[in-house]
């Protein structure tokens, strides 16, 4: 391919000759002629995987499967008579088959080590002589077969929950039974209790979890409080959108006498109330996360707790786990320390009200301690973009709902001043915690600490070219030249496409072009933010890394010395899985709310965006709403189209 054909400059095609020259030195490439160059047999010949593997399986809507590991440099197909009684992401014990000729590595799956879920959403069909449950997920590869004393109730045509009873080694079909009818298939409880199920989130806590729970009591032991840092009587306020309930952050502020500001970042004392190994906490283990769809809220801990006895509710007492900032007015750090205090939040604060406040120029704007605030906020945030974050433009919808909870206006959320305030200083404090264990105490023990950290790894040089391409054709470009260079290239790119047609587009292209953050005890740093060291510190309420977090620091901080790294990190590859099932159900919420609010506008014409072009199609994006649909080319009757990659 000639270079100026993807619109490379002289300068770029330099670079790329440099490159290649060094990765020929490096034994990467062999040369084949002049500029001429193809991948070394020694990077491609890797070791052998061993006839016998453990991984997990990935099946298509086809039948068709993939087994998946991360020792393995390309992913073993499973042909659907070879998947045995695996169903979509269980762990699996796979043996190789010959390889053939020109063939991907072949694989057959011999037993199955542990289920992904253990419970299923699909329609119940009776017949004459069998009954069964056709699952909803396309790529559930078998039917469930329903003896009649096990059907719980159901009649024909419910949505259910099924979970496998026995699955005899040659048979096609598990035998199952119906633990909950949901009701008929369409309706909006049914179908958004069927997201949850579907991403492997149990509906009900269990009686067990709710009975341990109304034994803990609201009301805080004096002796506690005389062992805590008292802050009831420093001003305190919570800031969070206007239908939460649960509040995990609160914000205190006072002027000290040398002029510098006090703040305080507290975090509701979860772990005070939830012992390791407690019903509570085991059930809060397996959830890791609270789910958050658009109509309802599947929460990580029982509501007694979450809504209330660990909620940082104004005018009542609460305990919490603090980090005290003493600041100056150029935002600079000048002290840090960590707390278990108590708290008395003065005020409840909404996202809109500390906008108007904010906005409000009338106010004293140096004594205000809102505007000192937010000042210093985005002196924090300037900061973060200097050293190389990357200011990323995801557009988030909302759903203005009815009394049946249909959605009848569908309107983008706005992220304003009084967002970047409360995101600054619970980055700072999370920023903050994560120093402290992986840098300080680290240097003081000269030895390496297990925590849990939140990292964000580069994304592939190969994904950042593609996007480069992409964007080069559309106009824009990108700065490949060092790591800051790019995220500075990056932010200005969200300068230039905010309000053009493309921007959503592009937003989401690149978001998908970096790596995923996740959780893990080996620290790399987080990429987007720009730190280098980064945790989860703030959010124990809703977050189960965030409850670990607090154990260990409170851990270090009493003189501990050590906890087995191998725990913690399946511990974290857990929390990080059901983040992904988490964010999956969310979209799920989401795309069910758009389908429900256009079919109340069919027929209707509105504006939008080419968002994508396949062989089958062309996806649009509607401008005013960002509702996603696709029109086939089949369809499109008044020319012939042919697809040019």
């Amino acid at each position: 391919i000639m270079t100026m054909d993807i619109g490379i400059t002289k300068k770029d095609r330099e670079k790329i000759a440099d490159a290649l020259e060094k990765l020929y030195k490096l034994g990467a490439l062999k040369r084949v002629g002049r500029g001429k160059y193809q991948i070394s047999s020694q990077v491609i010949q890797k070791e052998a995987p061993t006839s016998e593997l453990i991984g997990k399986i990935d099946f298509k809507s086809t039948g068709k499967a993939y087994f998946i590991s991360p020792e393995l440099s390309e992913d073993i197909f499973i042909s659907p008579i070879n998947t045995g009684n695996a169903l979509p992401g269980d762990k699996v014990k796979i043996i190789l088959l010959p390889k053939r000729k020109n063939r991907k590595p072949e694989g057959i799956v011999v037993d199955v080590i542990e289920r992904n879920r253990t419970q299923f959403v699909g329609v119940f069909e009776q017949g004459a002589y069998a009954s069964y449950v056709i699952p909803d997920d396309s790529k559930m590869p078998v039917e469930f077969v329903i003896p009649k004393d096990l059907r719980n109730g159901a009649n024909n045509g419910d949505k259910v929950v099924v979970e496998i009873v026995e699955w005899e080694q040659g048979i096609k079909a598990p035998v199952g039974k119906i633990v909950r009818v949901l009701g008929q298939p369409g309706e909006n409880e049914v179908e958004m209790r069927s997201i949850l199920v579907n991403n492997g989130f149990h509906l009900d806590f269990p009686a067990d979890v709710i009975e341990e729970s109304t034994h803990i009591s609201e009301v805080i032991d004096p002796e506690v409080i005389r062992n805590r840092k008292d802050f009831r009587e420093v001003l305190t306020f919570t800031i969070d959108p206007a239908e939460a309930k649960d509040f995990d952050d609160a914000i205190s502020f006072r002027i000290l006498d040398d002029g510098n500001y006090e703040i305080g970042v507290h975090i509701a004392d979860v772990t005070h109330y939830v012992k390791p190994l407690s019903k509570i906490d085991i059930e809060a283990y397996q959830r890791a996360t609270s789910v958050y769809l658009v109509d309802r809220t599947l929460h990580m801990l029982p509501e007694r707790l979450s809504a209330d006895i660990c909620s940082l509710k104004p005018n009542v007492d609460r305990l919490a786990f603090s980090v005290i900032f003493i600041m100056n007015s150029k935002a600079k750090v000048i002290k840090s320390d960590f707390y278990e205090t108590v708290i008395r939040s003065d005020y409840r604060y909404n996202y809109d009200e500390v906008q108007q406040i904010i906005e409000n120029k009338n106010e004293d704007l140096d004594g205000n301690p809102m505007h000192i605030l937010n000042g210093l906020a985005q002196i924090l945030r300037a900061e973060r973009f200097r050293n190389g974050a990357i200011n990323f433009h995801s557009e988030e919808i909302s759903f203005i709902l009815n009394e049946q909870k249909k959605p009848v206006e569908i309107v983008t959320k706005e992220q304003r001043e009084a967002n970047q305030l409360i995101e600054e200083f619970m980055l700072l404090a999370n920023k903050t915690v994560a120093e402290y264990v992986g840098m300080i105490l680290k240097q003081k023990s000269n030895r390496e600490l297990p925590f849990v950290y939140r990292v964000h790894d580069k994304p592939s040089p190969e994904k950042i070219a593609t996007l480069a391409v992409f964007l080069r054709k559309l106009g824009y470009k990108l700065n490949l030249d060092s790591d800051i260079a790019m995220a500075k290239s990056m932010n200005k790119l969200f300068e230039d496409i905010a309000d053009t047609p493309e921007e959503n587009m592009i937003n989401q292209i690149a978001i998908r072009t970096m790596a995923r953050a996740i959780y893990t005890s080996h620290n790399i740093g987080h990429y987007g933010l720009a730190f280098d060291y980064y945790s989860h510190f703030t959010s124990p309420i809703r977050r189960y890394p965030d409850v670990m977090v607090h154990r260990l620091l409170q851990f270090y901080l009493d003189g501990g010395k050590s906890v087995d790294e191998e725990t913690y990190e399946t511990k974290c590859q857990h929390t990080s899985n059901m983040e992904g099932l988490a964010t999956n159900a969310e979209r799920d919420s989401i795309k069910y709310m758009q389908v429900k609010y256009m079919q109340n506008h069919q027929d209707q014409e509105f504006l939008g965006v080419i968002s994508g072009v396949t062989e089958w199609g062309i996806y649009v994006e509607i401008i005013e709403n960002k509702c996603e649909g696709m029109c086939r080319i089949r369809e499109i009757r008044d020319d012939y189209y042919t697809f040019d990659d």
